[in-house]
This record gives C-alpha cells, sequence and structure tokens, in this order.
C-alpha cells in the first residue's frame, strides 16, 4: 500500500500563498481613474477659493467666518466640512493606500456628501437672502464625480 504524504515545507508553503492572496484581494489599482480622482480633488480644493454663499467664499463657510447677514447656515458649513474630510482626506487616503476597504468607504461617504450637498444648495434656494454661488455649485458636482469614480473601482473588484 502506497501512502502520499505531504512534501516538507507544503503546509507553510500554502499558508504563505493564502496571504499573498489575501494581500492582493484587499489591494486596488485605480489605473487611470487616478489621474481624473486627483484632478478633481484639486478642482475641489480651488472651489473653496470661490464664493458659495453670496459673496462668502467656500474657506470662510468652511471656518464659519461668513458674514451674518448672509446667513449661510448650517447646512452649507456641515457640508464644507465633510467635503474637505471625505472628498480630500479619504481620497487622498485612499490614493495611497490603494486599500479596497478606503475605496469603498471613500465612494460611500462621498455619496453621503453629495446629499448633504443637494440639500445645502436647497436651503441656499430657500433661505430668501442669496442664492447658491458658483461655488458651491462647483463643490457639489465635484463630490458627485468623486462618488461615482471610487464606487466604479471598488465594483471593477468584486
Amino acid at each position: 500500500m502506497c501512502v502520499l504524504s505531504k512534501p516538507e515545507g507544503a503546509d507553510e508553503s500554502r499558508r504563505e500563498l493564502t496571504k499573498s492572496e489575501r494581500e492582493v484581494l484587499r489591494r486596488i489599482d485605480p489605473g487611470s481613474r487616478a489621474l481624473v480622482i486627483a484632478s478633481v480633488m484639486l478642482v475641489l480644493v480651488l472651489c473653496s477659493l470661490l464664493p458659495w454663499a453670496g459673496s462668502a467664499a467656500g474657506w470662510q463657510v468652511l471656518m464659519g467666518q461668513a458674514d451674518p447677514v448672509l446667513k449661510v447656515g448650517l447646512l452649507p458649513r456641515l457640508f464644507a466640512i465633510n467635503s474637505t474630510i471625505v472628498g480630500i482626506g479619504l481620497g487622498a487616503l485612499a490614493l495611497i493606500t490603494r486599500r479596497w476597504i478606503v475605496a469603498f468607504l471613500a465612494g460611500l461617504a462621498g455619496v453621503v456628501v453629495t446629499f448633504e450637498g443637494m440639500i445645502a444648495i436647497w436651503s441656499r434656494q430657500t433661505s430668501g437672502v442669496e442664492s447658491p454661488s458658483i461655488g458651491l455649485l462647483l463643490a457639489v458636482a465635484c463630490m458627485a464625480i468623486l462618488a461615482i469614480q471610487w464606487m466604479r473601482i471598488v465594483w471593477s473588484r468584486s
């Protein structure tokens, strides 16, 4: 009767291979989308220099330094904070680490922040003081593009 035995180190090789497979599955390769994402992130940064509500620039809304007469309110400021954290911070982290989970969080949070931005636009339209300016509109568009790009990268790995 012939008994097949495992060669020495087979279990160790299998564990090492399994570890390598898991590492590959955790990583993303954004490819040419990385350039699109980085460009949109740059435009999002530039949106903070443009007016968001009346003459108040995006950075003034972000820091809470907008003119009180404009009645900017909480929603545009919340969008400014979250678009900075998610659009720039989490997006940069996802590009640097190339981890699937970080890209997934950037896409999912990007969708939420895009809806926040749409509500911020609505709040400016119904404020009766000043309608939303080009910076706010462009920032919401940037967040929508970022969310779509991140979700396309995430779905390509599924």
